[in-house]
């Protein structure tokens, strides 16, 4: 075995995602042989024990479309809400009479980007995870599209399936879909060469990356595939991206797709989700003095150092962290309502606990709940 795919032998916690694209017809509905071969290569995986599975799947939304009557995935989140409350049903459904075939219990986990920003649910979404392993369950996870809104949803499973393996302190990611790995152009167009390993973000420079999948039943492309291995290499976890059909040689560590990898060390925290899946409600914009201690000293942010508040949140809500230009430096949840900051706007501590009382001699973002982003 070449050492390019060590990283792939080696995993013994591993998270597959796979794309709508890969488990429906193009006019939706389940496809039950599709969703059986990737049940076998899965359970083979698992099989002796000594590796585990965490399963990210796509296909709620495009699964609910054809019982509905729909005959294409809807636009308004309204119906794609509904879809997704028919199709996750169907979809878990089905994953489980598959893999009871071989005597796998799966366990179904819903996420928002809230329940992985804020530090409490982080901790849960964690435990429920590593305690369905534990009891020897196969995890399928997706984004709760039933509830999920626009301010509160991930945008693609490839970016939730990142997020999952720095969650469960996976090995490996793999991502599956229905085009065999990167190509150095439009894999449709004669001399367009698979790229076999990215050692880094310099091999993609020059690299044409298509935006849409061949099915129409999905939400991402490669784009997103690409900057969900970003994310998750970036975080010291390895990726294969290949199609489903070849999903046994990726996880046999073949030269299959495209290998990422991992271009960072792992972090034990919760900032990679602030960072990559949450959607600020709001901006405090900082003066010089308050961007270098942010930025450069990892400090908590304090009243003294905000010149401006900008939207609607309250307490717990992430926000943006803006210099004088209106860069975003960095991102944090906030411990204060947006209508409470303009009174504390420059002053210290000290003088709000007594002016206002004990709870203002706080931080307005704690250094815990902070991440940055630009240096």
């Amino acid at each position: 075995m070449s050492g390019a795919r060590q990283g792939v032998t080696e995993a013994r916690r591993i998270v597959v995602k796979v794309g709508s694209s890969s488990l429906t017809t193009a006019t939706g509905g389940l496809d039950a042989d599709r969703v059986d071969a990737l049940v076998d290569v899965l359970a083979k995986v698992r099989s002796g024990g000594e590796r585990e599975v965490v399963l990210v799947s796509s296909g709620a939304i495009a699964a609910g479309l054809a019982p509905l009557g729909l005959h294409r995935r809807p636009k308004d989140l309204a119906r794609q809400q509904a879809a997704a409350s028919v199709g996750q049903g169907l979809l878990v459904a089905r994953y489980t009479a598959s893999f009871a075939r071989y005597g796998v219990r799966v366990g179904q986990v819903l996420l928002t980007s809230n329940d992985t920003s804020r530090r409490a649910h982080y901790r849960n979404a964690y435990r429920t995870l590593d305690q369905l392993l534990d009891m020897g369950a196969l995890p399928v996870v997706n984004e709760n599209d039933t509830v999920a809104t626009d301010e509160i949803r991930f945008g693609d499973n490839d970016r939730l399936a990142a997020l999952v393996a720095h969650l469960v302190r996976a090995d490996l990611l793999v991502l599956l879909s229905d085009v065999d790995g990167l190509y150095d152009g439009d894999p449709s167009i004669p001399g367009t060469t698979r790229i076999a390993e990215i050692t880094g973000p310099a091999d993609l420079a020059g690299v044409s990356i298509g935006s849409a999948g061949k099915a129409g039943v999905g939400t991402g492309g490669m784009v997103t595939k690409v900057e969900a291995a970003r994310i998750a290499t970036a975080a010291g976890v390895p990726v294969v991206l290949t199609s489903a059909s070849h999903a046994a040689d990726a996880l046999a560590g073949r030269d299959t797709g495209t290998y990422f990898h991992r271009t960072g060390r792992r972090t034990t925290d919760r900032l990679l989700w602030l960072a990559h899946a949450s959607t600020p409600q709001g901006s405090l914009t900082l003066d010089d003095g308050a961007v270098r201690a942010v930025v450069e000293r990892h400090s908590s942010l304090l009243p003294a150092g905000i010149a401006a508040v900008e939207g609607e949140f309250t307490a717990g809500d992430p926000v943006e962290l803006r210099d004088l230009r209106g860069r975003a430096v960095a991102r944090g949840l906030v411990n204060f309502d947006a209508k409470e900051i303009p009174q504390l706007l420059g002053r210290s501590t000290r003088d709000l606990a007594r002016e206002l009382g004990p709870a203002y001699e706080r931080e307005v973002v704690h250094r815990d709940d902070l991440v940055v982003l630009h240096s």
